[in-house]
């Protein structure tokens, strides 16, 4: 071998060097016109509204450990990258960021103006993002990058659209929706995330008209009381059924409403007599339908009180809601308030109060696609990782409602409908990229829809309007259906139900095979609380050094929550790349993959994983070393594996870690195969370190140094080592791929004239085979061959016979430097002669004595059964006169503890006077005592 690796590794050369390595020689490319079986993931495609947080890099992690795996394993590997626009996330970023560099709001700009500065920003941020997936190592397909609003997608998007409406999937109607006043625009159900609030209802008197009396009613929400139509009460509640049909004065604006009869409402709920708001709620909006009620929106799109508010107009929602309660309580219409907790909507993007809102928004008829969409799952098509995830998805599809898919925003796919100004029912639906030629003709008489599509609109066609649809591309023939999809379970329905539906109905087929619904990433947070009571979250500096270990004190708290940036347990996955390494990252990140809903990420977890990095590059360093010539010995860097193993030489250990490296290799595949990625790196770890670097380095390194067995035997271990270093980083290279790529390629230089000879033994040839790709990526994923169970059984009785020396060993307080004589008694000890290497290379040993009988000759020797055998180890001379010495001391200390309690014994006035018990228990010391003493003495005799 030329050179020797560089005592320490450093990643952040290597992790740069290779990635440019791999992107040089194309090899992340996927060929649509190849013989080989596709495997086809199509990246969850992140928002351009910033950097990738550590849920990016643990999805992103996955998928590339799989594309790798299947790509090493003969596949056809197919990884499509791409981003999203992310319409609300982005324009309110987009719209924050031109208030501080400009002082200018959204509206201030024309449509075009203001998009301009958004794609600017996409750009930037586009960059940014991909730079960030190559540092994790991605091994994308960069050729194929893809946008949710490029070219291909602006079609697909636009035939989608059409498609659908043609289809009368597609709708516009006057509907209540979630409205977010902060973004300015409709969201659907399950953008809508739900907090429990504590709050209160309010209970107000509605006067009748004829002066009779009053209804109270209860409320939790007093200004939508300004859109009030109605008040309804229950048929059978005897309480109001008798003023059913009479007529109110609604306090504060003096509108007549009437007082209804509906099932729906609940008499145990409040006062039994409920508001009706048709605008504003939902349950009262159905109700409203089933009464023929008029319907009254008092909000305006940014949250105020509008000109149907009177004497409100203008105000916010809750200033609103101070002003009226202060004028009921005036004018005697508020009777009291209580304490009452209710669940409110709040946007998941901008975190605002969602108010329900009746406005013209744009929807899909989820209804037809119901039926499938449940088929899909119970058929088997698309199977879901962990199963329990199914029974969420059929409870959502159970409660389908269409599907809100206008969004008022400015950035997204505009939706393609142009109306007639002078009669808006008359509507255009194209799907070209002009516009249609009826506008073209006379422009002057059709105006676009102004409302954008929801985002998740396009993402739902992102398995398929990624490989070219609705064109009939190679692509699209070779991976659709795609394989796999990984993604968090938390957009299960804003995402991956969605893209079912859509792949059903554009292409007649699912869209992938299996969906991996991992769990969410959780952080330490720590806080202090103020005099207030208050949560100080504590310093990024004090958070770490708390992540690494050191205990925090009594003032904080601490406790596993969702990351945020406000509660400062945020991890940067660049920050841990830079301090620990992209392949330590990726590990830590796989080895905490369980299938749970959470996964409590533990800092140092990183560091456990930075030093399995640094043992197998030390581990490789030494293999390497033995490779090297020597003068005793002839050289084997460049014929290594020409002639193959000598079979008959091997070794039990050798036989028994190639035994167990089969076993991993199946082991691995079957975790892989179930998404089990905690399992299959801890057992690539536990094989490696435990096994390989701990039992078999340390068994091989006396005949490696020439102290014992022959050059033949030596030349098998030097091989060993080699096959089983390459099948490792080969079967790691999935998860570590920089760390193995550094390890193959400096293997390809140590071993430069390897030759695939049909004489040679199997590990050899495969071995041959694997190191003549150029890359470890694309080497063949390492085959189990078959294992050998009587080799592991016989190792590990040899493993049981270590144990229990190092066990008595430690008991003498041996320490490991000292080295002690092993009596083996037994009638048949031929695999422990045949393998007194095992033990002398793992613990100290000056000779090891078989004999059938126990010797009677030995002194102060401590002994255990193994099995058949008996192990006796005899303490070393030179420990005797240090246990001598201790012993001594110890009968010195007996004999006067023995005085003193004969003494005592022997005073009349103790044994007459004290307590019967307190006395027998001196007599009981006494008889220990004497037994001690007698059992340090022989002791001393022996020694």
């Amino acid at each position: 071998m030329s050179e020797e690796l560089p005592k320490a590794y450093d990643p952040l050369l290597t992790e740069e060097t290779w990635y440019t390595f791999w992107e040089k020689h194309n090899l992340f490319h996927a060929d649509a016109h190849s013989k080989k079986p596709s495997y086809c993931i199509i990246l969850p495609p992140p928002n351009v509204t910033g950097s990738l947080h550590m849920g990016h890099a643990l999805v992103d992690t996955v998928q590339d450990a799989l594309i790798r795996w299947k790509r090493m394993s003969g596949y056809e590997a197919l990884w499509v990258p791409g981003v999203d626009h992310a319409g609300i996330a982005t324009q309110t970023v987009v719209e924050r960021h031109l208030m501080k560099t400009t002082g200018k709001r959204r509206k201030d700009f024309t449509r075009e103006e203001f998009l301009s500065h958004v794609w600017a920003w996409k750009e930037l941020n586009e960059k940014n993002i991909i730079a960030q997936l190559k540092k994790v190592g991605c091994s994308c397909d960069w050729s194929r990058q893809r946008f949710t609003m490029d070219e291909i997608s602006n079609r697909a998007v636009k035939t989608m659209f059409k498609k659908m409406f043609d289809q009368g999937l597609i709708y516009q109607g006057d509907y209540l929706v979630n409205w977010d006043p902060i973004t300015q625009t409709a969201l659907a159900d399950d953008e809508v995330e739900h907090e429990e609030k504590e709050s209160f209802l309010w209970h107000i008197r509605y006067p009748l008209e004829d002066s009779s009396g009053f209804i109270t009613i209860a409320t939790t929400r007093p200004e939508t009381m300004l859109g009030d139509v109605a008040v309804a009460v229950s048929p059978s509640d005897t309480r109001y059924a008798h003023l059913i049909g009479k007529t109110l004065i609604l306090p504060l604006v003096g509108r007549k409403i009437p007082i209804l009869g509906d099932a729906f409402v609940d008499p145990q709920f409040g006062t039994g007599a409920v508001k009706i708001t048709p605008a504003h709620d939902f349950n009262d909006y159905e109700m409203g339908i089933r009464h023929s009620l008029e319907m009254i929106n008092i909000m305006t799109p940014d949250g105020r009180i509008n000109e149907e508010g009177g004497a409100f107009v203008g105000l916010s929602m809750i200033e609103a809601r101070q002003k009226i309660l202060s004028e009921l309580k005036s004018s005697g219409h508020l009777v009291k308030s209580e304490p009452h907790t209710h669940r409110i909507g709040i946007s998941y993007r901008s975190k605002g109060v969602i108010e329900p809102y009746l406005s013209k928004q744009w929807f899909v008829k989820m209804g037809p696609f119901k039926e499938k969409l449940m088929k899909m799952v119970t058929s088997g098509a698309v199977s879901m990782i962990p199963k329990h995830w199914e029974s969420t998805y059929f409870h959502w599809i159970n409660h389908l409602r269409d599907w809100c898919i206008s969004r008022q925003l400015w950035w997204g796919h505009r939706i393609p409908i142009w109306y007639h100004k002078e009669d808006p029912t008359r509507m255009i639906c194209h799907d070209g990229e002009d516009a249609p030629e009826e506008v073209q003709k006379n422009p002057s008489d059709w105006i676009q829809e102004e409302d954008v599509l929801d985002t998740w609109f396009s993402s739902a066609l992102w398995p398929f309007s990624t490989l070219g649809w609705p064109e009939k591309t190679a692509d699209l023939k070779k991976f659709y259906p795609t394989s796999t999809l990984v993604t968090g379970h938390d957009i299960l329905f804003f995402w991956v139900a969605r893209m079912m539906m859509m792949g059903e109905f554009a292409m007649h087929d699912i869209p992938f095979h299996e969906t991996f619904l991992h769990g969410l990433i959780y952080g330490k947070s720590y806080w202090r609380h103020d005099a207030y009571g208050q949560a100080i979250y504590v310093s990024q500096e004090e958070r770490v050094s708390y992540d690494l270990g050191k205990t925090p004190p009594r003032d904080v708290n601490s406790k596993w929550e969702k990351m945020s940036k406000t509660k400062g347990n945020v991890i940067d996955p660049l920050e841990i790349i830079n301090t620990y390494g992209a392949d330590a990252m990726r590990m830590a990140l796989l080895s905490a993959l369980t299938h749970a809903r959470q996964i409590d990420l533990d800092r140092r977890r990183f560091e456990e994983f930075k030093n399995f990095a640094n043992k197998l590059w030390n581990s490789a360093r030494f293999v390497f070393m033995n490779l090297q010539e020597t003068n005793s010995l002839p050289a084997l860097t460049s014929t290594l594996f020409e002639q193959g193993l000598h079979e008959k030489n091997l070794r039990l250990e050798d036989r028994w870690i190639l035994s167990l490296l089969n076993k991993t290799i199946v082991d691995t595949e079957k975790h892989l195969c179930a998404y089990e990625f905690d399992k299959a790196s801890q057992l690539l770890y536990s094989f490696f370190w435990d096994k390989f670097c701990a039992y078999y380095v340390e068994i091989a390194k006396p005949i490696l140094f020439g102290k014992t067995g022959t050059p033949v035997e030596r030349e098998n271990k030097q091989k060993i080592l080699a096959i089983v270093l390459l099948a490792s980083i080969r079967l790691m290279h999935p998860f570590v791929p920089f760390i193995t790529e550094e390890i193959f390629q400096k293997l390809k230089a140590a071993l430069p004239s390897l030759q695939a000879s049909s004489k040679q033994d199997t590990y050899t040839q495969e071995a041959c085979t694997a190191l003549s790709a150029i890359s470890c990526m694309v080497s063949p994923y390492p085959k189990a061959g078959p294992t050998n169970p009587v080799a592991e059984e016989d190792f590990e009785r040899m493993n049981s016979l270590l144990y229990h020396i190092r066990n008595i060993r430690g008991e003498m307080q041996l320490a490991p430097n000292v080295a002690c004589d092993v009596y083996i008694v037994g009638s048949s000890t031929d695999l422990i002669k045949d393998n007194e290497v095992i033990l002398s290379s793992l613990v100290k040993l000056k000779q090891i004595v078989f004999t059938k009988t126990a010797p009677d000759h030995l002194s102060f020797a401590a002994s255990a059964r193994v099995g058949e055998w008996q192990i006796i180890i005899p303490l070393p001379e030179e420990m005797k006169e240090k246990e001598r010495n201790r012993l001594t001391t110890h009968q010195e200390k007996l004999e006067m503890q023995l005085k003193e309690l004969e003494a005592k014994l022997a005073n009349k006035e103790f044994t007459e006077r004290a307590p019967q018990s307190f006395v027998e228990n001196t007599r009981k010391t006494l008889t220990e005592t004497q037994g001690k003493l007698q059992e340090i003495q022989e002791k001393l005799s022996q020694l």
